[in-house]
């Protein structure tokens, strides 16, 4: 297996730039793994795949003001500051750039900007430091992200969001992402009232999504490639809920390729497929040949050339399979990656 196998070409014009309209509106494209075909719909009509009793689980994570603009010390050069998580009260592991400028022992001082509406500055200091622009930062104090973090779009996005609650999910609470738990984007609480109104149980666990959301897998064979870890909470009554469903027959159908990590990485303790209640960090990267344990079908959107998620979706449907998918999805005008259209994988 080569990471070359995963890549595609793709027009620029098909990356979404900005949310469609209305949330659920957006394209649907059904896989159907028992016989290989494709079915093309609207996202609202998802309900009519959905069987009572089902139980969906989705990423309840809410993306934090992480970028920071800051100046070093003495010299005024100007970095951008990723925040990517917290590893003790007030120091943050985070992406610097330009990381060549910044070395352990600098002094930075973070400022605010118009966009970040803040009206303060916060001195830091640079302690470590690793590889791909990594830097620990601590803070002189609590970082006051509301008042001088901005919401950061991925590299690819390039048209300013100008309503920042479009890039969160409907059900967003717990705050710690890097970037959106982008499948759940299409849900509306209407379309939730319908799915439950059919006898679908939805269920919410919590993933903050990292660095490796931005991240193109670099080395020639994928198993080389280090996951960056992402902290995840699954309850005892969600574990115990899922497991139930399973002994049952009942599907599980996991929003986006987080929740699939999280329960997948939240049933490796023991020799069976039963979910364990979890909170911890996740490191669990799925390739082609992984064996799922817990989830039956998937709502993702489309992911970028060479990157963990598409490599995820491939363990899932097929790589064949899906990169038919994407190139017919190229075709026939799909939008792709965190503003697009969705996929239904049966």
């Amino acid at each position: 297996m080569r990471t070359e196998e995963f890549d595609y070409s793709l027009p620029t014009e098909l990356i979404a730039q900005v949310p469609i309209s209305e949330r659920d509106q957006s394209r649907l494209m059904v896989l159907n793994r028992s016989n290989g075909s494709i079915e093309h719909r609207h996202f609202f009509e998802i309900v009519d795949f959905l069987h009572e009793g089902d139980v969906l689980v989705f990423n309840d994570s809410r993306v934090m003001p992480a970028r920071l603009h800051a100046c070093k010390t003495g010299t005024g050069g100007k970095l951008e500051i990723l925040l990517l998580r917290r590893l003790e009260p007030n120091i943050w592991e985070t992406l610097v750039r330009p990381a060549k400028r910044v070395r352990v022992g600098d002094r930075i001082e973070v400022v605010s900007t118009p966009a970040s509406k803040g009206d303060c500055n916060l001195p830091a200091e640079v302690v470590g430091a690793g590889e791909r622009g990594i830097r620990v930062i601590h803070f002189e104090k609590e970082t006051p992200l509301s008042r001088l973090g901005e919401i950061a779009l991925p590299p690819y996005i390039h048209v300013p969001l100008h309503e920042p609650e479009r890039y969160q999910t409907v059900y967003a609470r717990d705050e710690g992402s890097v970037a959106a738990p982008t499948a759940g984007l299409h849900f509306t609480p209407e379309l939730l009232d319908r799915i439950k109104n059919k006898g679908v149980s939805c269920y919410f666990v919590t993933l903050h999504v990292g660095l490796d959301t931005f991240q193109p897998v670099q080395a020639n064979d994928p198993e080389e490639h280090k996951i960056h870890q992402e902290y995840g909470v699954v309850s005892p009554d969600v574990a115990r809920e899922v497991n139930l469903a399973r002994s049952e027959g009942r599907r599980v159908l996991c929003v986006g390729t987080t929740s699939v990590r999280l329960v997948e990485a939240a049933a490796q303790g023991g020799s069976s497929a039963r979910v364990q209640a979890f909170s911890g960090w996740v490191d669990l990267f799925i390739l082609p040949g992984y064996c799922f344990r817990v989830v039956d079908a998937l709502i993702t959107n489309f992911h970028l050339p060479r990157s963990t998620l598409l490599m995820m979706v491939s363990a899932f449907a097929g790589k064949d399979f899906i990169l038919r998918a994407y190139r017919e999805a190229a075709d026939l005008k799909y939008r792709f990656y965190s503003f697009g259209d969705a996929m239904l994988i049966l």
